[in-house]
């Protein structure tokens, strides 16, 4: 994650000082919010609950909110305004929500108290995630221009040097948002802010909507915020992501095992690793999918890739598949790949990888309408596709493709194991082309952001 405090959008120096920013990017805030602007509507005709607020940081209103949710569920809104801060000190199962809307003009607030949360959070066994609180049900809307705010900073450093996914680690930390079993969930406006871990994860849910929110985590220690993804999902289908501000220390946008149906359009990620689809294949025996998604009209910047597709690879993993994925008009700044397909997820060195191969299928994927630059890590190199030898990677197409390297000098698609043509000229890693390319390293400046807290 970086967090820059310029009020305008800056390319690279060297070969690429003369790119300019594409029409429509908005240079302040103020421009944000004007090209995107959001404003609540009134809910007319509902009969509208309020709570009381927390006096300060430590006076935890759990019951009334739950009171409050309760009187408002079937047909009525809680009201949470302006000025105001609630207090979050315990776990709320909120699974049996019924026609409720959530107003949130002020903010929410979880306790930082690291021991109590890890011994009292729910649980989910995927990749041992822990919910501060569990929302479910059908037909719920939590909108307003209010924060949600995770408290991370403790957890951040605490946290600092571990690593989620290894056997070892049992410092375990909250999900900021988690839904289960939830059909027609509408996220509208809301700044989610300082996550623990990731920032949402929708469960066994479909119909679900967010637009113009914001998401960010940003550190005020030398411990980076980790983990913080935007969007983490498990079994959905039918997902839209419109118009999203996003400055977080991990993937973008994430759904992982059995996810069908989604769009999103209009983001602006910073600091991310990427638009990713995965990681899947993960738990031995188990088919895992993706398929049909287009993910379109994305600003890329200072991250570690553009567009992701990874999957799991090693002894013990599982197998399945991701189809039909349209990435269409990217704009990179400062990346180290602008496309990437990454076969040997997660964290295996090559020798293990080839033992142990990924069986995940890649199948009808396009890059369309890529510009901007890499950051130069890779030398020339501005995109890699590596196939598994024991999975199928066909029909991957470029389209349009117009990414540069500050390194000088023609940029390099390197591709392994992808049947038929991509499009476009692509080589393989071995080839003197692609070893060329690679050493051809060299370093470009940051593109600076706006505040890094749109509103």
């Amino acid at each position: 994650m970086k967090i820059f405090s310029l009020s305008i959008l800056a390319a690279g120096v060297g070969a690429l000082a003369g790119i300019e920013i594409p029409a429509g990017v908005p240079r302040s805030l103020s421009e944000f919010r004007e090209i995107h602007p959001y404003s609540p509507r009134k809910c007319e005709g509902r009969k509208t609950i309020s709570i009381r607020a927390s006096a300060n940081d430590t006076d935890d209103i759990s019951d009334e909110f739950l009171k409050g949710v309760r009187q408002a569920n079937h047909g009525g809104t809680l009201l949470l305004p302006k000025g105001k801060t609630f207090i979050i000190g315990k776990p709320l199962d909120l699974t049996f929500l019924d026609n409720i809307h959530v107003r949130l003009d002020g903010e929410i607030k979880f306790t930082n108290d690291t021991p109590y949360w890890q011994a009292n959070a729910f649980t989910h066994p995927f990749q041992n995630s822990l919910m501060f609180w569990k929302w479910g049900g059908k037909n719920i809307k939590i909108f307003g221009n209010g924060v949600l705010n995770g408290n991370g900073q403790r957890w951040w450093n605490e946290f600092s040097g571990l690593e989620i996914l290894d056997p070892s680690n049992h410092y375990l930390r909250p999900i900021l948002f988690y839904a289960e079993n939830a059909t027609g969930l509408d996220i509208q406006g809301i700044h989610l802010k300082d996550s623990p871990c990731w920032t949402t994860f929708f469960v066994t849910s479909k119909d679900i909507s967010l637009k113009d929110v914001a998401c960010t985590a940003e550190s005020k220690t030398a411990a980076l915020p980790k983990n913080t993804d935007f969007f983490d999902s498990l079994n959905v289908e039918h997902v839209s992501v419109e118009r999203a501000w996003v400055n977080i220390g991990d993937d973008c946008f994430s759904p992982k095992s059995n996810a069908t149906d989604i769009h999103v359009n209009t983001m602006y990620c910073n600091g991310t690793h990427g638009q990713s689809m995965g990681s899947i294949g993960q738990y031995s025996g188990e088919k895992s999918f993706i398929r049909d998604v287009v993910i379109e009209n994305m600003w890329m910047l200072n991250g570690q890739h553009g567009a992701r597709l990874k999957s799991w690879a090693g002894p013990s993993v599982g197998y399945g598949f991701i189809d039909n994925v349209t990435f269409r008009n990217f704009w990179n700044a400062n990346n180290e790949y602008s496309a990437f397909l990454d076969s040997c997820y997660f964290n295996i060195n090559a020798t293990t990888c080839a033992a142990y191969p990924s069986q995940v299928n890649i199948t009808n994927v396009l890059f369309e309408n890529f510009s901007g630059y890499t950051s130069g890590k890779y030398g020339r190199a501005v995109g890699r596709l590596t196939c598994s030898p024991n999975a199928v990677c066909e029909n991957i197409q470029f389209k349009n493709f117009n990414v540069t390297s500050p390194c000088g000098g023609s940029p390099v698609i390197i591709c392994d194991g992808i049947s038929g043509g991509i499009g476009m000229p692509c080589v393989n890693s071995t080839s003197p082309e692609a070893t060329a390319a690679l050493k051809a390293k060299c370093t470009t400046t940051e593109a600076t952001l706006p505040a890094a807290t749109p509103w």
